[in-house]
């Protein structure tokens, strides 16, 4: 049965108060009791609109950060068919994570914290990460089909290595509490772009 606009409005506060709670403490250590206390929902609204519990709550707050994350680096994620579309893609990356309450991903820190349990809710996080990876394949694929890449370029393994130095970078800006880490992730990304491109002084 589909919920009212009020219902969604609930429910959506909820999720986004949750993201909140995981986004600054992890999964493991954020319970039901918590995000009750914070969204001031009795345990049965919360059942009401997540049947499944945790699981069901946090595989949704998953696909919200993921839509919010993608949603960040938009339209430039999914127009990298130049180097300036990938600078813009930089730059809207640096915003994102620089108005975040807590250093990290949110993505990638569950994905972590999940890795080998909660098949319900780490298969969300991991879909989220399975999706922007497959966006920036498209997008060397872009690079490759404009002749900026050499024919020789594996779109999905650059594609995997960016994404890995990204994550990189964002563990250790998460760890260290700055944001040099993230910014010498994307300098290392542009390096290993342009040695993938036709023309590597352009």
């Amino acid at each position: 049965e589909g919920l009212t606009r009020k219902g969604l409005a609930t429910r959506a506060r909820i999720v986004e108060a949750a993201a909140e709670l995981v986004l600054e403490r992890g999964v493991n250590a954020t319970s039901l009791e918590d995000i009750r206390t914070a969204t001031r929902t009795s345990r049965s609204q919360l059942f009401h609109y997540f049947p499944e519990g945790k699981p069901d709550l946090v595989s949704a707050l998953t696909q919200w950060q993921a839509a919010r994350l993608l949603g960040a680096q938009r339209p430039y994620l999914d127009e990298l068919d130049s180097w300036e579309s990938w600078q813009k893609w930089r730059e809207a990356i640096t915003a994102y994570y620089r108005a975040q309450p807590f250093w990290g991903c949110p993505i990638g820190s569950m994905v972590n914290e999940l890795a080998g349990s909660h098949d319900q809710v780490a298969a969300a996080a991991q879909n989220a990460m399975a999706d922007w990876q497959r966006l920036l394949q498209t997008g060397t694929e872009h690079m490759i089909a404009a002749g900026l890449l050499r024919a020789d370029t594996e779109p999905q393994r650059l594609a995997r290595s960016i994404l890995a130095i990204l994550q990189g970078g964002l563990l250790m800006t998460k760890t260290t509490r700055t944001e040099e880490p993230l910014l010498d992730a994307l300098d290392t990304i542009f390096l290993t772009l342009r040695a993938h491109a036709v023309d590597p002084a352009r």
